[in-house]
């Protein structure tokens, strides 16, 4: 299997994507530049964390543009496996891979912390190595993680079961003390109609070795490989 991960002027995660995608899974890996329009053949595209073009007119606002999303786009649209995290998530939505839009946190202040986040959907190509209500330990860090929707879209996410995972107790118990950024239904990541796009705040390329004190994210990588063995 063979990840690709997105490499926009402002990125900060790439480097962290493209570590835990080869030193995680003992997969292949490759960095691919915004201004290209060759996925270079790649299973599975990393939309990565960290400031894409600064985020100076709205997160993901510009990213959207870049020639390498008209190329994810199409790859999307062909069943192509795609995780946006953190910024990615926000890219993500803001190229209407993915609905609804990232706000600024409810307190207006950036948070980075670890979080408690329950599976709330274990039959996707991001989860399938996970158990159904299973909570993983994973951090965020973000200063725009407050997800938001209208009312229909978020009864079509509740109805199609693609609410994958939300902000949670240790217990697996969603309240609001739980919720740390307003994130409307304590939403932590969604995905497509077809399952195949995700976008979700916390960063499991942070989590995915003991070295870093956490290797609960590892489950999103190995979910990953394992939905491609199985294609």
């Amino acid at each position: 299997m063979k990840f690709g991960v997105i490499v926009f002027p402002g990125s900060n995660c790439d480097h962290d994507s493209y570590h835990a995608a080869i030193t995680a899974t003992g997969q292949q890996a490759t960095m691919l530049w915004h201004d290209s329009h060759n996925l270079e053949n790649c299973d599975a595209i990393v939309v990565p964390g960290g400031f894409a073009y600064g985020d100076y007119l709205r997160t993901g606002a510009i990213a959207r543009f870049a020639p390498i999303m008209q190329e994810v786009s199409k790859f999307a649209a062909s069943g192509g496996l795609v995780i946006g995290i953190c910024n990615g998530f926000q890219i993500l939505c803001e190229a209407g891979l993915l609905p609804g839009a990232l706000m600024r946190n409810a307190g207006l202040k950036y948070i980075c912390k670890f979080v408690n986040v329950r599976v709330d959907n274990a039959d996707t190509p991001f989860t399938n190595a996970c158990r159904p209500g299973e909570v993983l330990t994973i951090p965020i860090g973000h200063m725009e993680g407050n997800y938001f929707c209208d009312e229909a879209t978020l009864a079509e996410l509740r109805r199609d079961n693609r609410i994958v995972f939300r902000y949670a107790t240790a217990s697996g118990n969603v309240t609001p003390e739980a919720n740390p950024n307003g994130s409307l239904d304590n939403i932590a990541g969604v995905c497509s109609p077809g399952r195949n796009v995700l976008g979700k705040m916390p960063h499991p390329e942070r989590s995915a070795e003991k070295e870093l004190g956490c290797i609960e994210g590892f489950k999103v990588f190995q979910s990953l490989v394992g939905a491609m063995a199985t294609k």
